[in-house]
């Protein structure tokens, strides 16, 4: 298959719908990034100063819960996208977390903001899995791995766009000390773009086709003779293959998600840290500046990520992917200590642990699992992951605080990374297939 005409017969539908999901994603990562990036000034604005020695601790806590309702959230999506259609769940899904973000803007105490961000989360999760299923269902097989990296670049895009205006804020400060909130207002906006999801989002032909034909197998095969039809999240455990696939893709996906949140959300701080230690000035702006760089790298990844995993496969895409995480991440955390060095390699660490170590999870997973079950197993790798690796920024937190340094809680966690040397190879090469009916 040739690069050069992955876009023949690609039409003004298929480009909505890309569009569509991409923006949807874009959202999600403005929204993911926010929080990230305000932490340590919502902190102080919020909790009494008492309790601002054991920031690290809170802040992982809030990074956590939201984690936590984004894993249920995308679950119960997942599986909702199996049995109702992606576009219907894709609209609840970007309303409401569009709708619970602009009320963050607005929370007085600790408890309001944890009570919002799992809301957040919960509405959240459902949006990825349906925008993944629309583009792999719908784009033809030669162009759906780089249609999936765009897609997944609007993740990217969202962080860069987070990163962005906070840097703007962190400079203007139109509210002082309370211009953090500024970022969640502006996480409302996406209720209007429900309106354009209305009415340009056609449902997936695949899925109507295959609950038609009442094709239950979760990796494929012939329709089914049973008029009732299984539960899909039972069906990816019950089939051999199904529970094989789905066990090495989420512990894949579990590396992905525990390496991010629990490490390289870590990097602005630790950029701020180093700056502080070595006496510069305006310390916000070097926390703003890694963000900015950070998800420029990753959005280089994303946009490059389908031709490449087309080009060399996608296990040893993997393999190549996992290992940069874990070079890239010990070298920042464990060698570096000049922040004008870390800043050259925060485009280099967002290439691999966001770019890279997100976009397979949007190109390989429906390539793994049949249409009736490709939500709800998308969702299972990508979403359930968080339901475990919520927990880990607030074990991240508290190794902070019992070893008092942010590089031996970072360094600890990344050995998850080791994961994606060995697992990639258990899988079966998807590259240029059909996908599973």
């Amino acid at each position: 298959m040739g690069q050069g005409n992955w876009r023949e017969g690609l039409t003004r539908k298929h480009w909505q719908i890309l569009l569509g999901s991409f923006l949807g994603w874009v959202f999600d990562g403005y929204e993911a990034f926010a929080l990230i990036v305000v932490i340590p000034f919502l902190l102080k604005s919020l909790l009494p100063a008492a309790l601002l020695p054991a920031g690290p601790l809170y802040a992982g806590s809030v990074i956590g819960i939201t984690l936590l309702g984004w894993g249920i959230g995308g679950l119960v999506g997942g599986i909702l996208a199996d049995y109702v259609g992606r576009r219907q769940v894709m609209l609840w899904s970007v309303f409401l977390y569009a709708l619970f973000s602009g009320l963050t803007a607005f929370v007085h105490n600790f408890y309001q903001l944890d009570a919002l961000r799992l809301l957040t989360g919960l509405a959240m999760g459902s949006e990825w899995a349906t925008g993944v299923s629309l583009v792999a269902e719908t784009w033809p097989n030669r162009a759906r791995p780089i249609g999936a990296g765009f897609l997944q670049s609007g993740f990217g895009w969202g962080t860069l766009l987070a990163a962005a205006v906070w840097y703007v804020l962190s400079i203007t400060q139109p509210l002082a000390a309370e211009s953090w909130r500024l970022m969640f207002v502006l996480g409302a906006i996406p209720a209007v773009f429900v309106l354009y999801l209305r009415r340009n989002l056609d449902e997936s032909q695949k899925w109507k086709e295959a609950i038609l034909a009442k094709r239950w197998g979760a990796t494929g095969g012939v329709a089914s003779s049973q008029n009732k039809r299984p539960f899909t999240l039972f069906q990816l455990f019950r089939e051999k293959e199904a529970l094989r696939r789905t066990i090495i893709t989420f512990l894949l996906s579990l590396a992905t998600t525990t390496g991010w949140w629990a490490v390289s959300s870590l990097l602005p701080r630790y950029t701020v840290f180093l700056a502080k230690t070595a006496g510069m000035g305006q310390l916000a702006q070097w926390g703003a500046l890694s963000g900015l760089l950070y998800t420029l790298g990753a959005v280089v990844a994303y946009l490059l990520a389908g031709f490449v995993i087309d080009g060399i496969g996608r296990r040893r895409f993997l393999f190549g992917t996992y290992l940069g995480c874990l070079v890239i991440t010990w070298v920042s955390y464990g060698v570096v200590r000049n922040p004008y060095y870390l800043l050259w390699l925060t485009p280099i660490n967002g290439f691999f642990t966001l770019g890279c170590a997100y976009v397979w999870m949007a190109i390989y997973p429906p390539e793994l699992f049949a249409t009736s079950v490709r939500a709800t197993a998308a969702s299972v790798i990508f979403n359930g992951a968080r339901i475990i690796a919520w927990v880990f920024p607030v074990i991240a937190g508290s190794l902070i605080q019992s070893f008092g340094s942010l590089s031996i809680a970072a360094l600890t966690i990344s050995t998850i990374y080791l994961l994606g040397l060995f697992l990639p190879w258990l899988l079966p090469e998807t590259t240029h297939q059909e996908l599973p009916e």
